[in-house]
């Protein structure tokens, strides 16, 4: 069943989560709310007045000292995507994430940005390869039934994370499949290295964030860190449009989604993995469904 995002039903579930929250003692979710997001009354009345409201903006100013200047956004870039970019279905979400730019500032005010090239939709309590999937709601998918642009981190494996952006329907999100890396390169090698407990000089860079545990790993996203930050309103992960993909029309593949079969063959037959034709970054290519751009 879908939900319709609105303002009273985002703010009620913000100050319910906050209540709840102040008396967890439950470490492994890390509690940074999007308690300060202000709406106007009606969405139809704030439309025009969402690109300029402050929080909606991303100032240079507000990085420690000693961040990486030369990393940073140039003015002109500094524009986040708001809400109303991530308030729609997941199916559409997906496609209109590739191409943008993730921009991810590490605690010592590192700044790391790279490109999204592949994602994968999960439409939520309907959907069985969805971990909502018949309106489950636990203190693990709760990013999910949050404002839309709610960044949803989880464990799998028990040893990698994921990074799923909430989406209009109810218990949807995006899962960001593949990354290409634009900014602190060297740093995203060091991140990747790190974690592997290996040497990265012989990564290479089309290898960096070519699936979605790898991107993780290589823009420092954990559960602790990222979980249930609003990428609307963060200082620490947000998404913007990309300058270099301006002008561009990009070539979009629509392919079923990876390691879902064991949910049976209905969730598995669904067209909902999309990633930029021709991008090297891209962890699984599908050569069939390319064949349409032939």
């Amino acid at each position: 069943m879908k939900r319709r995002f609105s303002q009273r039903n985002c703010n009620r579930k913000l100050r319910t989560q906050s209540k709840s929250e102040e008396n967890s003692t439950c470490s492994p979710y890390f509690t940074s709310m999007c308690n300060d997001l202000k709406f106007k009354k009606r969405k139809t009345d704030n439309l025009a007045e969402k690109s300029s409201k402050k929080n909606d903006n991303y100032s240079v100013e507000n990085l420690p000292e000693n961040a990486d200047h030369s990393a940073k956004p140039t003015p002109g870039q500094r524009k986040k995507l708001d809400r109303t970019f991530y308030d729609v279905p997941a199916k559409e979400l997906a496609k209109n994430l590739l191409g943008k730019r993730l921009y991810r500032v590490l605690e010592n005010g590192e700044v790391l940005s790279a490109r999204i090239v592949e994602t994968e939709g999960y439409l939520g309590e309907g959907d069985k390869a969805c971990h909502s999937y018949g309106g489950k709601r636990t203190s693990r998918t709760e990013p999910m039934f949050m404002c839309p642009g709610t960044a949803y981190v989880y464990f799998v494996y028990g040893m990698h994370f994921c990074l799923n952006i909430s989406s209009e329907d109810a218990g949807g999100a995006v899962l960001i499949r593949a990354l290409e890396p634009v900014e602190g390169i060297e740093r995203i090698k060091e991140l990747r290295g790190k974690k592997q407990q290996n040497s990265s000089k012989g990564l290479q860079d089309i290898n960096l964030c070519n699936g979605p545990s790898k991107l993780c790993q290589a823009m420092s996203i954990t559960k602790e860190n990222i979980n249930k930050k609003d990428m609307v309103t963060s200082k620490e992960i947000w998404i913007e449009d990309d300058p270099g993909n301006e002008g561009m029309e990009l070539k979009i593949v629509t392919s079923t989604r990876i390691g879902v079969h064991s949910y049976g063959q209905d969730a598995a037959s669904q067209l909902l993995r999309f990633y930029i034709l021709g991008n090297k970054c891209v962890s699984v290519r599908d050569k069939k469904a390319e064949e349409i751009f032939e």
